[in-house]
């Protein structure tokens, strides 16, 4: 959204091709209106920046220079000379097609939630952190009356907060990593004074609302027959390894649990985008200071380019948007002393806030010894229902040596989410025992999302699929 205002307000043509049927993105999730929400900004995190940006982005879409089409999940990206053609599904159910030209083309494409696999985690009752935060946001629901929130990062104290102002009873939040381990990067702390306050402010919530905080620790089991009755939490080594004889249970009847996120390149990396390896352990899309990818032609802001939230994101929202525009107006064109200075400024940001991401990533890092959480029968790949065990026997006695063989011999990774929650895990599994699975390649599809074959026939036979182009 920053990228397209900032574009616009400068003259260029912008289309933006939304997955959601909504702007806002996964941070920003709104109730429908037929729910009747009063007050929709008091579960969200600096609503009032969301707004303003919102107000700049309807004003030009109803000018014409921003075209916004919702329900829009892009599939494929092919070059056609010196541009672009996108290929999307579109509707609620992703069974229609378009297809959309464009000159330049910036990938915001966001994240999705890294899962650790446990025995009971495939239980009803067990949600993401993050799933949970976004029922919340769009449904106004929650998943439970008791709900313990673990797993790592600070994703968990937003969430325990919004569960707690929402009614919920949150007993604990279990973080699997120690918030003493911040004070190792005491630059990154002291150019980004917002982040402590924010923290500070989760923590006194957490305090006020009397959730118990466990750092150090993981639900290493879940309990219940036909859904969760409660859960087992074990003390971690320095490695995330159980401490024998530490497990507890506690009674509750949902948990929501999260390991953090994961950066979404289906799409980059189809069109050849490099990648580099994340102090968090999962990739993200390599690019220079100005936003730009390996690939000509194609910039990247947001998650992709590594996890840091929202506010990161505006601002690199708008120096991808700024570096387009140079591009598009020709190399030698003046760009005028306030947006050179601007941009200066920009980088700077990015800086300090990159700096603190990369801190973070770091902190919550999940420890090769999560490993040890897994009994052989605890399924790792739910759509394929691969368990722990077979990817083992697949690595110990069959000789994979890596995600992609693994997943032949599995079939892993091979169902409708196609890796994306059991792609981190498949890939720790298939490396040796206490060695973690970082400097591996990332995953590189043919199709962003699934398509319907329908869908793929049409775009061989050159069928009607709503051709824009800009």
């Amino acid at each position: 959204m920053t990228a397209a205002v900032t574009a616009a307000d400068h003259g260029l043509a912008v289309t933006v091709l939304d997955a959601a049927a909504a702007t806002g993105g996964q941070c920003y999730r709104s109730p429908a209106p037929a729910l009747g929400a009063t007050r929709p900004q008091a579960l969200h995190h600096d609503w009032a920046a969301y707004e303003k940006l919102a107000g700049r982005f309807e004003r030009h879409r109803r000018a014409g220079r921003i075209r916004h089409f919702t329900w829009h999940q892009v599939w494929a990206v092919e070059a056609t000379g010196d541009a672009w053609m996108l290929h999307a599904v579109t509707g609620p159910e992703g069974t229609g097609r378009a297809a959309t030209g464009a000159r330049n083309l910036l990938v915001a494409t966001g994240s999705h939630e890294r899962q650790l696999p446990f025995p009971g985690w495939t239980m009803p009752g067990v949600v993401g952190a993050a799933g949970a935060q976004a029922m919340l946001k769009s449904g106004l629901v929650v998943p439970g009356r008791r709900i313990v929130v673990a797993g790592s990062g600070p994703l968990l104290q937003a969430v325990a907060a919004s569960l707690v102002k929402a009614g919920a009873d949150v007993p604990l939040l279990v973080e699997a990593a120690g918030y003493g381990a911040y004070a190792k990067a005491p630059h990154a702390l002291a150019v980004n004074p917002g982040k402590l306050a924010e923290g500070a402010r989760y923590g006194a919530a957490l305090l006020r609302h009397r959730v118990r905080v466990l750092t150090h620790s993981a639900v290493t089991a879940v309990h219940g027959n036909d859904r969760v009755r409660g859960v087992t939490v074990s003390r971690l080594d320095g490695d995330w390894r159980p401490v024998p004889g530490s497990g507890r249970q506690y009674d509750c009847d949902a948990l929501a649990v999260g390991h953090g996120l994961v950066p979404q390149l289906e799409l980059a990396t189809a069109l050849g985008c490099a990648t580099r390896d994340g102090t968090d352990g999962t990739h993200a899309l390599l690019l220079d200071e100005q936003l730009r990818t390996t690939v000509p032609g194609v910039w990247a802001a947001g998650e992709v380019g590594g996890i840091g939230g929202a506010q990161l994101a505006f601002v690199e929202g708008e120096l991808a948007a700024l570096s387009v525009i140079r591009h598009a107006r020709g190399a030698d064109a003046p760009t005028g002393r306030g947006r050179y200075g601007r941009t200066r400024a920009l980088l700077r940001t990015r800086h300090r806030m990159r700096a603190f991401a990369d801190a973070m990533g770091a902190v919550h890092r999940p420890g090769s010894g999560w490993r040890g959480w897994l009994a052989d029968d605890t399924e790792v790949c739910r759509c394929e229902e691969v368990t722990a065990g077979g990817i083992r026997r697949a690595v110990d006695e069959l000789g994979a040596g890596d995600t992609r063989t693994v997943k032949l011999l599995t079939r892993s990774g091979m169902g409708w989410c196609q890796g994306r929650t059991c792609g981190f895990a498949v890939r720790e599994l298939a490396c040796p025992e206490g060695v973690s699975a970082a400097g591996a390649t990332a995953d590189r599809r043919p199709f962003a999302c699934p398509v319907p074959l329908s869908t793929l026939a049409e775009a061989a036979d050159g069928g009607a699929g709503g051709d824009r182009r800009s």
